[in-house]
């Protein structure tokens, strides 16, 4: 489709109104620097980033289409033909914990004794929570629970325990409010321990914010058995080391960071969140599992901590943001999550199936060939014309490029001697 095209579809597809198709055609329209400025610090402009649509996502039943901002030519194709392929299948079946997340309150007990500092924390229980809830309508602190930690740095800290608050962030992400509570009860924590409050802030590794997804990809879409064994070695290898668990699990990111970005979301938590989940049991290994059904189809499954939201933050200011949630249509944090852990699935499983077969240049390549005649000088419907034919030779680079590009515009230089 052309760019006219794809947004009547879109239109179409979602009722998005009037308006909404203006912001998407000309952003600057609704988000210009002095919305910028307010932002952030210093700022001296803004970075544009490409948002594509990402097709074909049946998650629970539902179909989506996902909006992605990413700068990274194939995520989007790849994403959009494997959850095509999950499609024919059922599609993917996820399910998302409630949004909880911790806040953390570090305590040095100076004067009491650990022990009786945690007991007085624990039966002054109920009074904390109510002293943390006073600052929120919607987000609620459910629980407390104390921790003993030593300190394991080179510098022999000693012993601190750190107080947890567990808070339902509800439908947003939750940052501001948590940092807010864990602050209000401070005071009240160094007045019953005698002790020292040093720090007050969330967590980001929201262990209790999971959020778990799964598909079936039919071997003969894949391009039969060979292929899904191929793409179990391939799995071996991201479980087993390392060195190729980082580039793995960076391929699923690529489609969870792309709708994330797109949709307002704080992408470097949901990273920091995932690396950390993925090295859980002591050994940094792949957020994915894939396994063979009694069919012989490939089953693939993925669990990671997610903590987004629907509300607050960005996702209340910019208006693109807005519009690429108008464009999901979901109701919940939790729906939002399992989007982006169906993103991840699909996005992986693309990824390894061209790995194990093909390798991974070719398509990339080819998609990136626009690119490179840009890079070399080419405009207009010269960039496709000169993308294509460096595409068909498959030799794609900037010389090969400059070289046909020359050759095209050959014609139109003697058409003007003329």
């Amino acid at each position: 489709m052309a760019r006219h095209e794809r947004l009547h579809y879109l239109k179409k597809i979602t009722a998005l109104p009037k308006r909404d198709i203006a912001i998407i055609q000309d952003p600057l329209s609704a988000f210009n620097f002095d919305d910028a400025n307010r932002m952030i610090e210093n700022a001296i402009g803004m970075l544009m980033l490409p948002l594509g649509i990402a097709t074909d996502f049946m998650v629970n039943s539902r179909e989506y289409l996902v909006p992605m901002a990413i700068e990274e030519p194939s995520v989007i194709a790849a994403a959009s033909k494997a959850a095509k392929i999950a499609k024919r299948s059922g599609g993917f079946t996820a399910e998302a914990d409630k949004s909880l997340m911790i806040g953390q309150v570090q305590l040095l007990p100076l004067h009491t004794p650990k022990e009786i500092a945690k007991q007085k924390i624990l039966s002054n229980k109920n009074e904390l929570l109510h002293i943390a809830n006073s600052k929120s309508r919607y987000t609620i602190a459910k629980d407390l629970e104390v921790r003993e930690l030593q300190d394991k740095s080179q510098n022999n800290m000693g012993e601190m325990l750190i107080v947890e608050l567990i808070i339902d962030t509800q439908d947003s992400m939750g940052a501001n409010v948590i940092n807010t509570m864990c602050e209000t009860i401070a005071p009240k924590v160094e007045e019953l321990t005698g002790g020292s409050v040093i720090l007050r802030i969330l967590s980001n590794y929201a262990t209790r914010r999971l959020v778990r997804c799964k598909a079936i990809f039919a071997k003969n879409e894949l391009g039969g058995e060979h292929i899904v064994e191929r793409i179990l070695y391939a799995y071996a290898f991201a479980y087993s080391d390392i060195h190729r668990a980082v580039t793995h699990n960076k391929g699923i990111m690529n489609g969870i960071d792309a709708a994330a970005l797109a949709t307002g979301q704080d992408l470097r938590a949901i990273e920091a969140g995932a690396h950390a989940y993925a090295a859980r049991d002591g050994t940094y290994r792949s957020l994915t599992k894939w396994y063979k059904t009694k069919e012989g189809d490939l089953a693939g499954e993925i669990e990671l901590p997610v903590a987004v939201g629907i509300v607050g933050g960005v996702v209340s200011v910019h208006p693109m943001a807005k519009i690429a949630l108008k464009i999901l249509g979901v109701k919940t944090s939790q729906e939002l999550a399992m989007i982006l852990a169906a993103a991840g699935l699909a996005q992986n499983l693309a990824a390894i199936r061209a790995l194990a077969s093909e390798g991974i240049q070719k398509g990339h390549m080819k998609l990136h060939a626009r690119n490179i005649a840009v890079m070399a000088g080419a405009k207009g419907d010269l960039i496709d014309s000169v993308a294509r034919r460096i595409s068909d030779e498959n030799n794609i680079n900037i010389d090969r490029a400059k070289d046909i590009l020359s050759l095209l515009k050959k014609p139109e230089r003697e058409a003007k001697i003329t």
